[in-house]
Formats: structure tokens, C-alpha cells, sequence
């Protein structure tokens, strides 16, 4: 019978389609992976994969062997969510995810505040703009901007959001020098295009770069290459930055604090997100842009 611990390999194999993702899925070398692989084949005494000039190629018993993983894989993750359901205590560790900027902008302050008020809990947090899976055990809280948070996963709408458009301080003053100039655009390569509102009020536009990352975003319009959609909490804070006031607030997808729902009644979770939903209520004018100082008559 094979090892759980090598089995692990060949499930990450199979689902990354070769060493390479499953190395990086388990943080690991390649040598690594193949090793573990072989010693997995040895105790089955079945070959799990054809070792192809493209790759690593699961065999029906490989794929066999990687079904039975998942399963091991998914008790294994019931039992660690069931083991801490039972705790109880205002102590030990906590697991937190966030998009890289809510940690930067938002969170920083309230898990300080927080770790002050209940020192006993060791926070740990996780800032990643990719989903971590909490029926995997990955995190025990997270916060979500989305529309559909997940159907296995409990909590609740903290705040909704805004989006406005912004510029930075030299391209708005130019833009108010000479209102006819083209208004430079930089464009998010996941979204559609310019929202049909910018259309109607800058219908001379163009792509001066294109990004895939709001961090990209933020900083190119700091630089003045151009305007683009950004939610208002990270634009008003901006104090290189001016909202154009010709185009009107934009809806933009509201933030969820969240956890398993076997998770939902243990004390330290429920203790973090009424703490963390109550703090961020207090932001929704931020979210929301409702500080008209900060629209400038551009």
C-alpha cells in the first residue's frame, strides 16, 4: 500500500499535468516530485505514469491512484475542519486571506487593533488576489470582492463599493489646460472596455497601456499615463490622484467576509468577523466614494 504522503504527488501530477505544476503546487523540486512518484509505484507495484518526451502521462492506474488521493485528500480536510469547529478558546492560531490590497489599505489597522484587544490568537495572513480554498483548510477567514462568494461558504456583505474614474495630478491639470486633448486610457486586459458612461463624456479616447493588475493601474495613472476605472477606497486615498467628476460613480462588486460553514460557530472566527465586519461598516462611505470633496470639477 502506497504512502498517503507519496500519494500526494501523484494527485498533484495529475491534476497539474506534469512535474513542473506539481512541483510548484507543493513547493518542491522536480526531483522531488519523481521520486516520490516511484516510491508510490514500487508499494502499488503498478506503473502510475508513461514517461513521455511531453511529460508525465497518468495511467489507468494512476488515474485510479489519484481518485482514491482526492478522496484521502477530501477526509482528510473534513476531519481538520471538524477538529476545529471544536475550539472553543480565544487562543491559538487564525488564518486569514485577502487581495493584496484590502490587506495594504483596509486590514492592517483592524488585525493590529485586533491582535491588542486578543493577544492569545496567533493571526496569521495570507495576502493573495487568487481564491485560497477554505474547504481545504487553506484559511479559516476570508475576505472576497465578488458577486457570488461561493455556495459553500458562509458570512456576510460587509460593505457594498463604488468605482470612479481617476487621473493623476499632471494629466488632470492638462485635461483642464486644453478640455478638447484625448483622454489618455489605460486598459485592464480582463475587462471588456471603457464603462459606456466614459464613452459619452471623453468619446475621444486612447490606449496609452494595457495591465493586468490593479497595482499596474494604480501606478501608471500616478505616473499620468492615463485614466482608468478604480474601486474609490484605493483612488480617494490617493492623494496623487483626482476623480473625474464628468463621469459618474460606478458600481463595483462588494466585499464579503466569509468562512466554511463548518467553521461558522467556532469562537474565534465569529469573534474575528463581527470584529472585521463591524470596523469596515464604519469605512462604507470610502467604499461607497460618498466624500463629494474628493470628485474635482474636471
Amino acid at each position: 500500500m502506497a504512502d498517503w504522503d507519496d500519494l500526494r504527488y501523484v494527485l498533484e501530477t495529475v491534476r497539474h499535468a506534469g512535474l513542473s505544476g506539481a512541483a510548484r503546487a507543493l513547493k518542491v523540486n522536480h526531483a522531488t516530485v519523481s521520486r516520490r512518484i516511484a516510491a508510490a509505484e514500487r508499494a502499488m507495484g503498478a506503473r502510475l505514469f508513461d514517461r513521455a518526451p511531453g511529460g508525465y502521462r497518468p495511467t489507468d492506474a494512476g488515474l485510479e491512484a489519484a481518485r482514491a488521493a482526492e478522496r484521502m485528500e477530501s477526509v482528510s480536510h473534513d476531519l481538520s475542519r471538524s477538529l476545529s469547529a471544536r475550539d472553543q478558546q480565544l487562543s491559538g492560531a487564525l488564518t486569514i486571506t485577502a487581495p493584496q490590497l484590502i490587506v495594504e489599505r483596509v486590514l492592517a489597522p483592524i488585525l493590529r487593533d485586533f491582535k491588542q484587544q486578543y493577544p492569545a490568537i496567533e493571526l496569521k495572513m495570507i495576502a493573495a488576489n487568487r481564491q485560497l480554498n477554505l474547504a481545504a483548510h487553506e484559511a479559516d477567514v476570508a475576505f472576497r470582492i465578488s458577486d457570488t462568494p461561493g455556495d459553500t461558504l458562509v458570512g456576510r456583505r460587509v460593505t457594498e463599493q463604488s468605482a470612479g474614474v481617476y487621473v493623476g495630478k499632471e494629466q488632470a491639470a492638462r485635461l483642464r489646460a486644453d478640455p478638447k486633448l484625448p483622454l489618455d486610457w489605460i486598459r485592464f486586459a480582463h475587462w471588456p472596455g471603457p464603462p459606456e458612461v466614459l464613452k459619452e463624456a471623453w468619446p475621444d479616447r486612447r490606449i496609452t497601456l494595457t495591465v493586468d493588475d490593479m497595482y499596474a493601474a494604480l501606478a501608471a495613472v500616478r505616473a499620468n499615463m492615463g485614466a482608468t476605472r478604480i474601486p474609490c477606497f484605493l483612488g480617494d486615498s490617493e492623494p496623487d490622484m483626482e476623480r473625474l467628476a464628468r463621469v459618474p460613480l460606478l458600481p463595483y462588486r462588494p466585499i464579503w467576509v466569509l468562512t466554511h460553514a463548518d467553521l461558522r460557530n467556532t469562537r474565534k472566527v465569529t469573534t474575528f468577523t463581527e470584529f472585521a465586519a463591524t470596523r469596515i461598516n464604519g469605512l462604507r462611505p470610502l467604499f461607497e466614494g460618498r466624500n463629494p470633496s474628493l470628485a474635482l470639477s474636471l
